[in-house]
């Protein structure tokens, strides 16, 4: 697929102009996207993709297609990688998570759920695992426990996190978790419209904010620092050190998503609910400065570890490689024609 060169005005008098790699091989809509941390050996990193094909896959920096990995029967909604890129697991439609070598593509296990996993997240170490969904649950796995020839997970080798009697972690579905370690922590959200705060060892709430309209996505940023929240037109940037709002805009479009800069902190980059663009955003003021163009709406976005670049996925089932700081290597290189480059991709 033909990557498409876009501008807008974004109220300057110079119209702005991208041209993105496109990154093809998935068939249906992208759901999430999770760059791995930056490797020290070779200052790299990968990046791993959901897709309601039942395929996830993994890229290396550069946006080329390094595996799939095959094994769910359903779509999948949440995958990340491990603090090192060895590991993967992701969650799905079809009941269950699967943890991953991400070098072999081999399953290493399987961790039975009863209704649909919408997120999935690996310990830094990976040694353990949490996984939300349908079931209004979030579960904590322990992978010492665990098979590791890609069988079914033992239930003795998990724990749930609860609010009440009822033994749910949220009033509705879990749609995003993570884990904030150095605060011996885990941060969950659901479709009641609450961000609480998870104690690892004790598994209670110790906190929680209320949003008045639907959370439509919740990401980490890379420092572990910040959460990147997106409610109705607010963007909100909340500090889990104090657990309070670091930045919050009010943008004249309801959010699907968005991602603060990992270093300068000086931007954001968001999707949209009811469209197809990617807008870069001033994190001081909230001014608008570039919009991009997907074919259709936007799901995730996320900025690279050293925030030279910002991927997003979308209905449209590509993802894109936006250019924060110009490059002119790799595929990056096709790109000086202005007819943009096709990441490579397999299925």
């Amino acid at each position: 697929m033909a990557s498409i060169t876009t501008s807008q005005s974004t109220g300057t008098s110079t119209p702005v102009k991208s041209t993105p790699l496109v990154c093809s091989g998935h068939t249906r809509p992208v759901t999430h996207l999770q760059y791995s941390a930056i490797n020290p050996n070779d200052n790299t990193y990968l990046l791993i993709s959901s897709c309601k094909d039942g395929k996830p896959m993994l890229r290396d920096w550069l946006g080329d297609w390094l595996g799939t990995f095959l094994g769910h029967k359903g779509a999948v909604w949440s995958s990340r990688l491990s603090q090192d890129g060895s590991r993967a697991v992701t969650g799905g439609g079809d009941f269950t998570a699967k943890v991953w070598d991400s070098v072999s593509g081999m399953c290493l296990t399987t961790l039975p759920h009863n209704h649909i996993v919408r997120t999935v997240d690996l310990s830094q170490d990976a040694t353990h695992v949490l996984t939300g969904g349908n079931e209004k649950k979030l579960r904590l796995w322990d992978l010492s426990r665990s098979p590791l020839d890609g069988s079914d997970a033992s239930l003795d080798g998990v724990d749930e996190f609860k609010t009440g009697a009822d033994g749910f972690a949220h009033a509705g579905p879990v749609k995003s978790a993570c884990w904030d370690e150095r605060r011996t922590a885990a941060v969950s959200y659901g479709d009641d419209q609450m961000v609480r705060w998870w104690d690892l060892r004790t598994r209670e709430a110790t906190h929680s904010i209320s949003f008045s309209s639907p959370i439509t996505s919740m990401e980490k940023s890379h420092d572990g620092e910040l959460l990147s929240i997106t409610s109705g037109n607010d963007v909100t940037f909340i500090s889990l050190e104090s657990r309070l709002p670091y930045l919050t805009h009010q943008l004249d479009y309801a959010a699907s998503t968005a991602s603060l800069h990992p270093g300068q902190r000086n931007t954001f980059v968001t999707g949209a609910v009811k469209d197809g663009w990617v807008r870069v955003h001033d994190a001081a003021t909230g001014e608008e400065r570039e919009s991009l163009l997907h074919l259709l709406q936007v799901h995730c976005i996320s900025y690279s570890p050293d925030g030279e670049c910002y991927a997003s996925g979308s209905e449209d089932g590509t993802i894109r490689l936006w250019q924060s700081t110009p490059k002119s290597y790799g595929l990056w290189k096709l790109n000086g024609n202005g007819n943009g480059a096709n990441g490579n991709g397999n299925g």
